[in-house]
């Protein structure tokens, strides 16, 4: 019984699908290294990849119980633990709730400024599941939520986050609406059945492209920001391979197939260690 408890709660936080984790990892990462001009040290980089991973799990949990009546529509979510009765509301809520006391317990470690962002970054986590219903691009919000990690890590390091900070929020906002509007396009047939605003259902035939200029506006804001560091060629090697991935992504997605659209969002990942590679490995040769 409890095995099969404890599959639940793993099944609930998507233990066997990290795709969704390392998306908020690598950006986060690559701000902690931007903000401490350098390696960051083993503590900082065990709080943050820790605390990527339990608020993201936190997340699915509360995502979950506020989706679960759109959900059982949709054949691809309508097996998960809360949509189909195997979990109640309340246990998946306390669960959620005991993922986010333990992220910031980490956060308690760090110093007084991440401690008071860390409120706003839960209050976007918490408002993102509820802005599908009214927000006509709710890939937007999220794009705040997946990229609150950086002015954070900045906050870690510095005590202060910088303009620097948000126009790498502002860059990796793109990024997450480039890869979440890939995954709307997934879902669009059902979306548009039980009502829910998506941005593949707000741009229309224009998805492609506005994923696409998504793509272009994240790394252009990127590269902005390695070549202020003066991060040098091999930065450029990493860009040129997330670059590369970005066009894969355009194979996959321009017949608009559920399996190359979703295929193009479970693989983003990769396009985001390549950024993330590219800042490490230059700032270590610089």
């Amino acid at each position: 019984m409890l095995a099969r408890r404890f599959a639940l709660y793993l099944d609930l936080i998507r233990w066997n699908r990290p795709a969704g984790w390392l998306l908020l990892l690598w950006p986060t990462l690559g701000a902690l290294w931007f903000a401490a001009d350098g390696w960051p040290g083993w503590h900082l980089l065990a709080v943050f990849t820790l605390g990527t991973f339990l608020m993201r799990s936190a997340g699915c949990c509360v995502n979950d119980v506020a989706d679960r009546d759109f959900d059982r529509h949709v054949k691809r979510t309508a097996q998960r633990p809360v949509t189909s009765g195997a979990m109640s509301v309340k246990e998946a809520l306390g669960l959620g709730a005991v993922l986010a006391l333990l992220s910031f317990g980490l956060v308690l470690t760090t110093n007084r400024t991440t401690v008071l962002w860390s409120f706003a970054a839960l209050a976007i986590t918490l408002i993102y599941p509820f802005a599908k219903r009214f927000v006509s691009i709710p890939q937007a919000v999220l794009g705040i939520a997946f990229s609150f990690g950086i002015p954070m890590a900045f906050a870690a390091v510095q005590s202060t986050v910088p303009a620097f900070a948000w126009w790498l929020l502002a860059g990796n906002l793109f990024w997450v609406l480039a890869y979440d509007t890939e995954y709307a396009m997934v879902d669009r047939d059902d979306d548009l059945k039980i009502g829910m605003k998506t941005s593949a259902i707000t741009f229309g035939r224009f998805d492609v492209a506005a994923v696409m200029a998504s793509y272009a506006i994240f790394l252009a804001v990127w590269i902005w920001a390695g070549a202020s560091r003066s991060l040098g060629v091999l930065f450029y090697v990493g860009i040129a391979a997330a670059v590369a991935q970005a066009l894969w992504h355009w194979r996959l997605i321009h017949d608009r197939t559920r399996e190359g659209c979703f295929k193009a969002f479970r693989e983003n990942h990769w396009l985001g260690f390549a950024v993330f590679v590219g800042i490490v490995v230059g700032y270590a040769l610089r």
